[in-house]
């Protein structure tokens, strides 16, 4: 669907916007504004990366958006991401989007407002980064609950896929955000205002924002590992310690069970007791060396 939002009549310019774009309607537009078909293809696309190349007449920018659909296991480019393609000069804002963006809207409303493409692309720029910011605060609480997981909590739960998935996510944003940086910089550049400036603000935020969950995902895992590896030891350690209690018993016992016909002791009223208090004297006194050497 092709919605003309603003004209060169009225506002100097012409802003297409197409929604879930077919062949035709692509074929059209590039036809009117002279678009090459390369760039045209990249459009349809679904799983293209951001970009921003420049052409003599206009340029050419792709932008990934996040996506406002909540998946538990969505780790991929198109689950979590929405694609925004723009052809952008100075006669001309084209933008193409698979799906409906209600970013744009408020960019829509302000489109009176200004004056030219490149305020245009500075205001749609701002409003694609902005999609990244509640997200952030939504992983900075899944971290906070897993790290409530692995330090306090006294249970075993099965957390780790949680956290593999919650790494993929933080890691693919923060990759969308960083190749997103040829955008931020060519709009804020030698045509750069106090606009641009803080689009460029908001961007520097949210990659430390990420980069700042990155981090902390990472060393999140490590953590895990580490506890998980602990936890390991210490049931080994409660098993040997109770191995070594067996031991000797078991070695007194393996003399006793030997099928020898001439043994003495056997035929002593007190052996068998007296086998017993032995065996009582040694684990008693094995508790009181582990005790002594700290171990239990």
């Amino acid at each position: 669907m092709t919605i003309q939002i603003c004209n060169k009549e009225e506002h100097g310019y012409d802003w297409i916007d197409i929604n879930c774009p077919d062949d035709g309607e692509l074929q059209e537009i590039a036809a009117a504004y002279g678009l090459h078909p390369a760039l045209v293809h990249d459009c349809l696309q679904p799983g293209h990366l951001p970009k921003y190349e420049s052409l003599e007449e206009y340029a050419f920018i792709i932008f990934r958006v996040y996506t406002d659909q909540e998946f538990l296991e969505a780790d991929t480019v198109q689950e979590l991401t929405n694609k925004v393609a723009i052809f952008y000069s100075a006669s001309f804002f084209i933008t193409i989007h698979r799906y409906p963006q209600p970013l744009l809207e408020p960019v829509i409303k302000r489109a009176s407002m200004l004056k030219n493409t490149h305020q245009l692309l500075n205001g749609v720029a701002r409003a694609c980064l902005a999609t990244y910011d509640e997200p952030s605060n939504d992983l900075a609480k899944s971290i906070d609950y897993y790290e409530e997981q692995v330090f306090l909590s006294s249970r075993n739960k099965p957390i780790l896929k949680g956290l593999y998935y919650l790494r993929r996510r933080i890691d693919l944003l923060k990759r969308m955000l960083m190749l997103s940086r040829d955008i931020i910089e060519n709009i804020d550049d030698h045509q750069g205002n106090v606009n641009t400036r803080d689009t460029r603000d908001l961007y520097v935020r949210l990659t430390t924002i990420y980069e700042s969950l990155n981090d902390n995902i990472n060393q999140l895992l490590n953590t895990y590992f580490s506890t998980a590896s602990q936890r390991t030891n210490e049931t080994m350690r409660v098993l040997t310690i109770f191995s070594v209690f067996f031991m000797p018993l078991t070695f007194i016992v393996g003399i006793y069970g030997m099928n020898f016909k001439y043994m003495p002791e056997l035929q002593y009223p007190w052996a068998y007791p007296g086998v017993l208090l032995l065996m009582a004297a040694i684990t008693v006194a094995i508790y009181y060396w582990f005790r002594r050497k700290r171990w239990l």
